[in-house]
């Protein structure tokens, strides 16, 4: 299962394609990557993706094969050893959860979640989508807020 449905990507893509073009340039598929804690430059994106821009169609197919890059790491499947996949993928974790956690203190309020997917355009009021159901879910310990590990709990069964 996908973190996002198609309705959630055609909506980032659409808050990307800042002039209406039908492309995603890189220089805005890499703004986008930065915000959520991944890292490139706009060279190596476009050695990798293999042009400037990205249509909606190519973009699912990059955000694709990111998710399984993600999976592949997730279940084990790269050629790397265990452990450093282990650790690579933890600090990948932590740096996604340093995106939503603003005040740094180890926790994703409802108010912080809302704080990031609203300047990532994935949220607003009008939307009707209720966060707290989403922290609850994931929430082990009852305290009304995600902490690392429920987090990564989250984040690997939204990816697997």
């Amino acid at each position: 299962m996908s973190p996002l449905g198609t309705g959630d990507l055609r909506r980032v893509f659409e808050n990307l394609d800042k002039n209406g073009d039908g492309q995603v340039n890189l220089e805005e598929l890499n703004w986008l990557l930065e915000k959520i804690g991944i890292h490139y430059s706009v060279n190596e994106l476009e050695s990798s993706i293999g042009k400037s821009s990205l249509d909606f169609d190519e973009f699912l197919y990059f955000y694709d094969s990111i998710s399984s890059e993600e999976t592949m790491r997730t279940n084990g499947s790269e050629s790397r050893e265990s452990n450093e996949g282990d650790v690579d993928q933890e600090t990948d974790l932590a740096e996604a959860f340093k995106v939503f956690d603003l005040n740094d203190d180890g926790f994703i309020s409802w108010d912080e979640l809302q704080s990031v997917l609203s300047k990532l355009e994935l949220w607003d009021k009008r939307s009707g989508r209720d966060f707290n159901s989403m922290i609850r879910a994931y929430d082990t310990n009852n305290d009304g807020k995600i902490d690392f590990e429920e987090f990564k709990s989250m984040m690997l069964f939204t990816i697997s």
